[in-house]
This record gives structure tokens, sequence and C-alpha cells, in this order.
């Protein structure tokens, strides 16, 4: 499968089999946008309307040259026995949910604004954030490095269980060889010099949640009083991240139908001095005022170019900052499992709630027919860790064919449940965006490492 498309300036074409990239000529650019569809001799025919005939025939044979050399048209016809799996995986990742509540109210939150759909604002015990960890290490066989999220809700509500629970983890670090990842998900209200000392020393990452200019954010991440807390917020991320060297952490924000025009919301925040953004389009019902939809995309496809023009102008010109999407590794990148099953959810990675029931993930929470045990009592359904492992681009109808499949490993499980009530049925919308993204991303990293 080649996909061509063109992004900032270039004709870009890749070889989804293989993972080679090129930078075409006008003629083998169009004579690869057929290559898949049409047979050798109706390409020619096609070619030769618009081009001299002895340079079509030139360019078909460089092209199939290529071919034999294995660099384009590759297709490894992927089975289930590559991905064959000795039982059931370890888990290596937690999601640990330690608040059930949150300080502000934001409009848009999955999560019921901290409560999780389960009517009951709770923080996390000791003793079950105690239990998570020891569930963690029992399941990860002989997996050294764990990872673990502290997320809510508002994490910061539980901080002193949080700092307890961190220094019971560097207790099994001793006691089972084993190495935690800890980070913090924070919407950054409560932040001060005391948990930033914290944060610092224990928290491999830190992830600050900001939505961009002062009206878009307080339009949809009011206070529990529904007034703006903008200004405290951005005050408290500037003396995080400068106290972090602008190391380990991200600005993620979220944007709506409210501010099309997002990518004026990165650059404010680039220039506020944030060198590491994510925003995210907001993931909702259409019956929402805020909500997307594929009406919005022609609109927001306009705007990931608009930024990445800006993009690689700033961080030519030393403006430098860094967008999650715009990220991506072409020469080494995750390995073939990473790759058609991404994040791992309800296998390698799960969330385990405030009352220490399990689920695939923190999206899950609050769904009953997928909760998955409990690190209280340890069970685990090993059954569904099953259906999510196997739950790959290879048996995503959508997938198959998909140029994308190897880059996004089909996108978010929990939006294709929330969507489309199954969990292997991709949510059409996502695709679209994570597509449009790739294809900036790609060019981004070519552009940038033309000429190393």
């Amino acid at each position: 499968m080649i996909h061509c498309f063109e992004a900032l300036g270039n004709k870009i074409a890749l070889d989804v089999g293989s993972g080679s990239i090129f930078l075409p000529d006008d003629l083998a650019f169009d004579a690869l946008k057929l290559w898949d569809t049409h047979s050798q001799e109706e390409i020619k025919n096609i070619l030769e309307k618009e081009y001299d005939k002895t340079l079509v025939a030139e360019t078909l044979d460089e092209l199939n040259e290529m071919k034999a050399k294995g660099l384009i048209d590759v297709n490894h016809n992927y089975t289930d026995e590559d991905l064959k799996m000795e039982g059931p995986s370890v888990v290596k990742a937690m999601c640990l949910l330690v608040a059930h509540d949150c300080n502000m109210r934001c409009k848009y939150c999955f999560a019921d604004t901290g409560e999780f759909h389960m009517k009951n604002r709770i923080l996390i015990s000791y003793e079950t954030g105690k239990a998570a960890l020891d569930w963690l290490v029992k399941k990860s066989g002989n997996r050294r490095f764990l990872e673990v999220d502290f997320f809510g809700g508002e994490p910061l509500m539980n901080f002193e269980n949080v700092k307890k629970i961190v220094a019971y983890g560097r207790d099994l670090e001793k006691k089972y060889d084993k190495k935690f990842k800890f980070t913090i998900t924070t919407n950054g209200l409560a932040i001060n010099d005391e948990n930033i000392a914290y944060m610092n020393k224990e928290m491999d990452n830190v992830v600050i949640s900001i939505d961009g200019r002062k009206d878009v954010h307080d339009k949809m991440r009011p206070g529990v009083n529904q007034k703006s807390c903008y200004d405290v917020v951005l005050k408290n991320a500037k003396k995080l991240v400068e106290a972090r060297k602008q190391q380990q952490y991200y600005i993620r924000g979220t944007y709506t139908k409210y501010n099309l025009d997002f990518a004026n919301d990165i650059l404010y925040l680039a220039d506020e001095g944030f060198e590491q953004i994510s925003i995210e389009p907001v993931v909702a019902p259409e019956t929402e005022s805020y909500a997307l939809t594929e009406a919005d995309f022609p609109v927001m496809e306009k705007e990931y170019d608009r930024l990445a023009h800006m993009y690689m102008d700033r961080r030519k010109n030393g403006k430098w900052f860094s967008f999650f999407h715009y990220n991506i590794d072409l020469t080494g990148g995750p390995c073939l499992k990473k790759r058609l099953n991404g994040c791992g959810v309800g296998n390698e990675y799960v969330a385990v709630a405030a009352d220490g029931d399990i689920y695939p993930c923190h999206q899950f929470v609050g769904k009953e027919e997928y909760k998955m045990g409990s690190v209280l009592n340890n069970t685990f359904n090993t059954d569904m860790q099953a259906v999510f492992a196997n739950n790959n681009v290879l048996h995503k109808e959508k997938c198959k064919n998909c140029w994308a499949k190897f880059y996004c490993a089909g996108g978010c499980t929990a939006n294709a449940y929330n969507f489309n009530k199954n969990i292997s049925e991709p949510h059409d919308f996502e695709c679209m965006v994570e597509k449009k993204r790739l294809e900036n991303a790609i060019a981004i990293y070519i552009m940038e490492n033309a000429n190393k």
C-alpha cells in the first residue's frame, strides 16, 4: 500500500508496508498515486497522456527496481502468528485514580467533573493505593520498569496519600528489583512551592491542563464556584515548569467548536514560555454545543496546516517549542507489537479506581460491563484481558486497508466504544483528525532532517 499526499509544499509518498518515505518528482508522484489500483500498462497509458514516453518508461523502471529491493509496494501480510502470546501479557502500566473529586468543574469532563459517573466523590485510601502497587508488581512478571500515573479528578486534592503511595512504591523497588516511573496529571489549581519540590523529586513527568488563551480556558474550565481560575493556574504552571527547567512535563489542552482557531492557543502557550505542548480535540456527543463534528473538519484541517507552517518557522527562527502531535520517529519508533496494539489498554495497561476496581483504562471507569476485577481481592478477568490484547489493527475491519494503521494502532479504544459501542470499530472522526496530523508530522520530520 502506498499513500501519496502533499504537506508543507512537498509531495510525499509513504510505503505503508516498509515504512519507506520518498519525496518523488511530479511524474513519480503521479505514478505512485496509481500504483495500488492500476496495472503497469494502465499506469503507463495514463501517464503518457501528460508526460514524455521515454521519461515514463524510465520512471516505471526505477520504481519497479525499488519494488524489487523491498522499498515500495511491500506487503508483509501480518497474521495473528506474528503476535502470538504465551498466555496473558504482563501488566506494566497503571492509571491510579487517587481522587474521584475535583476542584474545578470543566464542562467537557469525560469523568463527570471527577465522579466518574459513580455519584460518589471519594479519595483513594493509602491501603487501596498500596494494594494497587502490590497488584501491579505481581502482574508485571519479569518486567522491571513499571509506570504509574496519578490521575483524577484532581490528584493534588489527595496529595498526602500520593506521597505515601510513592514512598511505598520505593520500598517495593528495593524488595522486588523494580523501578517505578511515577507521573501526575493536574489542573494546576493547587500547585504550590511544597508540592512542586516534591513533584520535581519524585515525578518523572507532570501533565498540566491549560486550554490556551484566558477566554478559551475560562469558557470550559471554571472553578467549583463557576468563576475564572485561569490566572492562578497559569501562574502555578509557569512556576512548576521553571522549576523543572522545561523538562519532563506537558501542557495539555482541549479545543472545542468554540475555538476552531486553536493554533492561536498553541502559539499563545508557547509565547507564555511553555515548550512542551499538546492540544487535543474535544471528544463529546454531537448533541453538546461545544462538540466537534465532521462538518468542522475542513476548518480544522486548514488550522492544522496553518499551525504546521508557523511551527516550522518558529523552530527554525529561535522560538522553539514541541507540539506533541507533530513529533514522530521515522527511523526507529515502537516495535511491531506496539504499532499494532497501541497503548495496551486492558492488556498491558489498566486503570484502578479509588475503590480498588480495575478497568481497561481511565475512560472506562464506571462502566460496570468493563470492570475487570479489584486490587483489594486480587482478582483480574484474564478473558477480558485477552479480548483487549487481540483487539489490534489486524482484527479491525476499518484498519486493515488504512495507511495510518502502523502509526495510530487503530485509535482510542474508549472512543470506539463510546461512539460505536464496539471496541473494534474506530471512531471515524478521530481517524480523520489523526491522519491529518500524521501527514503534517511526517512532512515536518522530513524537512527538519533533510540535511542531517
